[in-house]
């Protein structure tokens, strides 16, 4: 008798703890479905989204960080590209997907350029994605054929000033930030310089080299090798201060532009709503990465500048640069295609 309500008292002091447990405030079962989650994750392929054919620096910054996470995670973290609308198709995808660490995205500027310039954008750029982290930046650099005269940036100004709307600029298509750069350029300079948009900006870059357009603003990867081949001449970098890989060229401030810091980002990006769990495991693997000497290495020799943040001061960012572009795009009198 005696053992019997001893097996009782059990059984109610267990549902009594059972029950106290799920009352708690607060308490979900999803969140100790997301700590297993996290403490097993991952058990399957990733998918990274890079919104762009293969090739171009968003690809390479992926290619990179994807190889790390794999050998770091036991998983393999695989690319999937994802062109189209500027962009806007890889972020859509990842924008409806699952919040469950399997989706993921490498994003950069136009992330939070789109939604000034294009008419229809399927995602808020803030509220539809859980910001992991900034991972570099590199700033623009204001490249022009060799033979044009010009020798600094204040031979080019007064040149352009001089022949009002007769100047061409390339740039990587219309909305991009290297078509933004120019238009910042144009506002802070005073100058009228004429947009020439490009299927991206190595196709520009080109027809610099070439000479077919004079002026161009690539990100600072896609300027370096042909500055140090001598097939382009590098006049500002839109950077507060100078660079070590061009550590010649001064910045547009030093050059008497003032205004002019302007640094395309790369940085990670998952589904909305993504459990704190799994968003503290990604972000603390992620940032060892970049912080690692072997990862450091291989951004580097992309000319990136490491930039790892916290996933709230990344979100900082993102709310930075929207509030800007859409006061470039405005006072450019940039409508949305």
């Amino acid at each position: 008798m005696n053992k019997s309500r001893s097996l009782v008292s059990r059984s109610a002091l267990s549902a009594t703890l059972c029950m106290t447990l799920l009352t708690a405030p607060g308490y979900t079962p999803a969140q100790t479905h997301a700590k297993e989650s996290a403490a097993t994750y991952p058990i399957r392929p990733v998918r990274v989204v890079v919104p762009y054919s293969p090739g171009g620096s968003s690809d390479a910054v992926a290619r990179i960080l994807c190889a790390k996470l794999s050998e770091s995670l036991g998983q393999q973290y695989i690319i999937d590209n994802r062109p189209g609308a500027a962009g806007s198709l890889g972020r859509e995808l990842v924008a409806k997907a699952t919040p469950d660490g399997y989706t993921l995205l490498v994003g950069d500027s136009p992330h939070t350029i789109n939604v000034h310039v294009l008419r229809h954008v399927p995602y808020d750029p803030i509220r539809d994605f859980t910001p992991i982290t900034l991972l570099a930046t590199a700033p623009q650099v204001f490249v022009l054929h060799p033979g044009f005269p010009a020798k600094t940036l204040k031979d080019l100004i007064a040149a352009a000033k001089a022949q009002p709307g007769k100047l061409n600029y390339g740039s990587g298509g219309s909305g991009s930030i290297t078509h933004l750069t120019g238009e910042l350029f144009k506002l802070a300079a005073h100058v009228d310089i004429v947009h020439v948009p490009y299927k991206s900006i190595a196709i520009a870059v080109t027809d610099v080299i070439g000479g077919q357009i004079p002026i161009a603003f690539p990100t600072m990867p896609g300027a370096v090798p042909h500055v140090r081949a001598g097939r382009l001449r590098a006049l500002a970098i839109s950077s507060p201060k100078r660079s070590s890989v061009l550590a010649e060229v001064p910045t547009f401030d030093e050059s008497g532009v003032s205004g002019m810091v302007v640094k395309n980002w790369f940085g990670v990006f998952a589904p909305a709503r993504l459990p704190q769990e799994l968003l503290t495991k990604l972000h603390r693997s992620i940032v060892d990465i970049m912080h690692s000497p072997d990862g450091r290495a291989k951004f580097t020799a992309l000319s990136l500048d490491i930039a790892a943040t916290t996933p709230q001061a990344f979100e900082t960012h993102l709310k930075a640069e929207l509030e800007k572009w859409g006061k470039v795009v405005k006072a450019a009198g940039i409508k949305p295609e």
